[in-house]
């Protein structure tokens, strides 16, 4: 434990942040296995409707600073990517 007095109060808001931060994060987690057991499960018109949602999620996360704006990116494009490989998998058949 820190003598110094800001110190102390360092570490009481890093403890408050890193909650916010587990619970944004943890958001983010929600929303794309939502939005995965849509794509798993075929369901086009599910996942066209979660994916604006998912993709929302992950910008704000990205905004606070939670995830890099790249990897937020990366993200954003694998979900689109997967949504547009089911529905390609569908004109097929």
């Amino acid at each position: 434990m820190p003598n110094i007095k800001s110190q102390k109060k360092r570490v009481l808001t890093n403890e408050k942040q890193n909650v916010i931060n587990t619970a944004k994060r943890s958001k983010v987690r929600n929303a794309i296995k939502k939005y995965r057991a849509a794509i798993a499960a075929a369901d086009i018109e599910t996942a066209e409707k979660l994916l604006p949602e998912t993709i929302s999620v992950i910008d704000c996360a990205a905004k606070d600073g939670v995830y890099h704006k790249q990897n937020a990116s990366r993200k954003i494009s694998r979900l689109s990517k997967a949504l547009d490989k089911l529905k390609a998998e569908q004109k097929k058949k």
